[in-house]
């Protein structure tokens, strides 16, 4: 279970961002693809277990399974690429431009929401078995989050709007732990170790992850919720977009750039 020191793997960091710029549109959108699929069942699986057992904590610490799966099969989510690729532009990779990084995030946005939808259609039909049926108890306990989750906040206006912008950078701020976790060692159950604990924290205190509320929402709304796509964007997506990449980027990725690849001198003593 090799430990790699941080100096290291930080260094990596700044490595995948530049390799993930230089990624092919077709193998861009394809691994973003699988990535938001895979987080969306992993979310509905997690609700799942919780409403079914009546446990909150035991769906929370069940979800990473989904995070582990795809981040091991070298898929992207929007909020991974939120913290590593601007580390490539920072470190003045060549080749790598604010456009080229706008265009990653663009391409991983496109394909996890293409992913979570149809994960969302997917489960959607098999619960009411073609849309003949209510969906019953987990179609109304999802309804009900999507509606808490965005006319909720709307209710409490531009402090509800803040409230899911911090949450989203809460949110990513242990995401990204989970990425880099998953660095510092050569192993396998090292990195699934180091994925599983921020992953399940921020699963279990409802912080706000953009590519799982790409799922949720339009689930939700296929279930019944009483919201509509504008509300979506509006009082969730949108919101949890930028706190997720301020969070990413501020609270992981740029400290330990500065910290680990820019060191600063030692000092000097007399």
């Amino acid at each position: 279970m090799a430990y790699i020191e941080p100096s290291e793997f930080v260094t990596k960091m700044v490595d995948a961002g530049e390799q993930k710029v230089y990624m092919s549109t077709k193998d861009t959108i394809i691994r973003a693809f699988m990535a938001g699929a895979i987080l969306g069942l992993a979310a509905i699986f997690a609700i799942t277990v919780a409403t079914k057992t009546g446990s909150p904590l035991l769906g929370a610490v069940l979800f990473p399974v989904g995070f582990i799966m795809l981040y091991l099969m070298k898929f992207d989510l929007l909020t991974g690429v939120f913290t590593l690729v601007p580390l490539a532009l920072l470190d003045k990779r060549p080749g790598v431009t604010p456009a080229q990084v706008l265009r990653n995030w663009g391409l991983v946005f496109i394909g996890n929401f293409g992913g979570a939808l149809t994960t969302a259609f997917m489960m959607s039909f098999i619960l009411t078995y073609g849309y003949s049926t209510d969906g019953g108890e987990l179609a109304a306990k999802v309804s009900a989050i999507g509606e808490s989750r965005t006319l909720g906040y709307q209710s409490h206006g531009a402090g509800g709007w803040f409230t899911i912008f911090i949450r989203g950078m809460l949110c990513n701020w242990m995401v990204s732990m989970g990425v880099v976790g998953a660095m510092i060692s050569t192993s396998a159950g090292a990195k699934m170790a180091a994925m599983w604990m921020p992953v399940m924290l921020f699963f279990f205190m409802g912080f706000e992850h953009s590519i799982v509320n790409m799922f949720l929402f339009p689930f939700s709304m296929i279930m019944g919720g009483d919201f509509t796509f504008m509300d979506y964007l509006i009082w969730n997506e949108i919101p949890t977009v930028l706190g997720n990449l301020a969070g990413g980027l501020l609270l992981v990725g740029l400290p330990l750039y500065l910290t680990h690849v820019k060191t600063s001198a030692s000092r000097k003593l007399a």
